[in-house]
């Protein structure tokens, strides 16, 4: 049966997300929300669950990365071609917006996953002949444009993808909100619950708002106030109209302006955040509210290693299908399992070698760091002090090699990865180091599996969960890390990993880390490689089997979709 029918006959749940990464060479994801997405879905694939994925298709894609000769990031525009992953619905819904009729036409991708199971993704397009020259743009860039180019992407998302849903013959009875981008697909849910003669002034006389708080399902990643989304009260009017009345809008999103979060909050049954702490944090932010916490997972099989993989395949064939018999990974044999990673860094060295023309060694440990640039997560605190740097590498050598995009308006995350491209030419000759450009998926997996070390060092709370580490760990990696997010549940010291102290009073103070890295870490790397590879062991028989996107998504399954 194709996939579409079968998905129709049988899906109600929507899983809705502005970004979600599913192939290299398709650009609808910009990093870790999008990444999360992604893995969500190969597990719902995995798991035969009988869900459906709505984003937008991005034709632009988020950020082709170069770095310039003064180290700085240069943002190119990152298009892909739909026709060569996807097809075309003949479907199109109209949405109104600036009192404009606004026509999307869905594209179907097919995530296929190896026991034959798939789950539909429906890519929301409005680059249509029907539509005006600046409506066929909505579209094309994630996250790209002002306010109203945003809010007009979230109206596309939330809006004309439920109503596609619908037109397409899904009886969907839980949305399931990725981050708060996809709120206002509750708006459509609340008109068609509108009561008759009602008090314009409260939501709860004109629509019943139960209805629609029973049908959501909100995860928030974001931990601090200034991440969400927000627009401006004029502007939602001249965009929507009076598509619902203002005062009740107000009510459910807030007097000053519209919060997407806060609206998800308000018009879901089921909220959680992306870690314990992160709960805590979101607790903290919006007091009153019933805030769960399933901390986030990753796709097991996806982000092994075909070298690691194998050896699973022979301690138990079934561990991408159940990541919990990975339990048992600290019973492979150390030599080839110690091999295999070797074989595996030769490859990043290599590339390394390819991509910058440094010579990286395969014997000497690899730290890395990788992910989205952006200030709270502290990418230059490795390089506070120079000179201390030098010495522990003079005392125990080191290498280092960092990747990770800013937003091209993140002018902190932009500054910070030219400081770094400073200093990396500056540790030349005394610590092979290397920054290397074009993050994506490809990129991301050879790093998570090739490297010794996983660096984090986010100023706390901030870190909402963060799964690089996630992965790292399932190759055998060994997190240092600040106890922040997912760390805080992963962290056994000594065991999987070590953590970082920190403290409020000096938030740039790398003493710790240095401290770490020269008195427990690079030691037992050179004396202990008995010790080192039980740990490499451990992270994986302790995380790889409790951090799976199986887990979280069997989670979701029992304690948000089925209330």
């Amino acid at each position: 049966m194709d996939i579409l029918h079968r998905a129709i006959r049988r899906a109600h749940i929507a899983y809705f997300s502005m970004e979600i990464a599913l192939q290299p060479e398709i650009h609808t994801y910009s990093g870790g929300l999008g990444v999360l997405a992604g893995d969500t879905a190969r597990s719902a694939a995995d798991l035969d669950l009988p869900m459906v994925f709505v984003t937008l298709i991005s034709r632009q894609g988020y950020v082709r990365q170069q770095i310039g000769d003064d180290y700085a990031q240069v943002s190119l525009p990152d298009p892909w071609s739909p026709q060569d992953w996807a097809r075309p619905l003949p479907h199109m819904v109209a949405v109104v917006i600036e009192g404009r009729t606004v026509w999307v036409r869905p594209w179907l991708y097919a995530l296929t996953c190896p026991l034959g199971h798939a789950v539909p993704v429906i890519l929301l397009d409005t680059d249509l002949e029907q539509n005006a020259a600046e409506d066929r743009r909505i579209t094309d860039r994630l996250y790209g444009g002002d306010a109203a180019y945003r809010l007009k992407q979230e109206i596309i998302l939330g809006i004309g993808g439920q109503k596609l849903l619908r037109v397409l013959g899904f009886d969907i009875r839980t949305y399931h909100l990725n981050e708060g981008h996809a709120a206002l697909l509750t708006l459509p849910l609340l008109r068609a619950t509108q009561r008759p003669d009602p008090r314009p002034s409260d939501p709860n006389e004109i629509y019943d708002v139960a209805a629609v708080r029973d049908r959501c399902v909100f995860t928030t990643h974001t931990p601090v106030e200034a991440g969400f989304d927000k627009f401006d009260y004029d502007l939602v009017r001249r965009l929507l109209g009076e598509y619902v009345p203002l005062d009740a809008l107000k009510a459910l999103a807030g007097p000053d302006q519209l919060n997407m979060t806060r609206l998800a909050l308000n018009l879901s049954s089921y909220v959680n955040g992306v870690a314990r702490r992160h709960a805590e944090t979101t607790r903290s932010l919006f007091p009153g509210y019933a805030i769960s916490s399933i901390t986030n997972g990753v796709h097991v099989h996806r982000w092994t290693q075909a070298e690691i993989g194998k050896l699973h395949d022979r301690m138990a064939p079934n561990w991408g299908h159940e990541p919990e018999v990975l339990a048992f990974a600290d019973r492979l044999e150390d030599q080839p399992f110690w091999e295999a990673h070797q074989r595996i860094k030769a490859a990043l060295v290599t590339r390394i070698a390819e991509t910058t023309g440094k010579q990286f060694r395969v014997d000497v440990p690899l730290i890395g760091y990788a992910r989205r640039m952006t200030a709270y997560k502290r990418p230059e605190l490795l390089f506070s002090d120079i000179e201390r740097l030098k010495e522990l590498a003079r005392r125990q050598p080191f290498q280092i090699v960092l990747a990770g995009l800013a937003h091209p308006s993140d002018r902190g995350g932009q500054e910070a990865i030219q400081a770094i491209g400073a200093h990396v030419a500056a540790l030349d000759g005394t610590i092979p180091a290397a920054f290397l450009s074009g993050y994506n998926l490809d990129l991301a997996g050879a790093l998570v599996a090739g490297c010794d070390i996983w660096l984090n060092t986010p100023l706390p709370p901030l870190e909402a969960s963060g799964t690089s580490g996630m992965k790292a760990a399932l190759n055998g990696a060994l997190n240092l890390s600040i106890l922040d997010g997912w760390w805080v549940e992963g962290c056994i010291e000594g065991v999987t990993g070590w953590s970082i102290d920190h403290d409020p009073k000096r938030p740039n103070d790398a003493a710790p880390l240095y401290d770490k890295l020269q008195e427990v870490v690079l030691p037992l790397y050179y004396n202990d490689r008995a010790r080192w590879t039980w740990m490499m062991k451990q992270s994986i028989s302790k995380i790889g089997s409790s951090f799976s996107s199986h887990r979280m998504l069997r989670r979701y399954a029992t304690e948000a979709y089925m209330r």
